[in-house]
């Protein structure tokens, strides 16, 4: 799934001001909504087991989610082009 963080997005001026960069939690909701798109709405709160942010993702950047199963939940990526933004573990608590 890929997805754009646009420049007037309300948690953009407090994160950081003069040089924005979107925040790791409004990443995270796009991660969650790429699974819960393909694999229907969590029943139960989301626990992230392991969760590193690499590089910074910039508003108006396209960035892509890529999603794989695993024995509790999904591994995911999220990548701007060949570059590493994010990658964990996600699942059910």
């Amino acid at each position: 799934m890929k997805f754009r963080i646009a420049g007037d997005h309300p948690a953009l001026p407090g994160h950081f001001p003069g040089r924005p960069i979107v925040p790791g939690v409004v990443i995270l909701d796009h991660v969650q909504q790429a699974i819960e798109r393909d694999h229907g709405a969590f029943a139960a709160p989301i626990k992230l087991a392991q969760v590193k942010f690499l590089q910074p993702l910039l508003p108006e950047q396209e960035a892509e989610i890529v999603l794989e199963p695993s024995a509790r939940g999904w591994k995911f990526r999220v990548q701007r082009g060949d570059t590493l933004i994010a990658s964990g573990d996600i699942a059910p608590a």
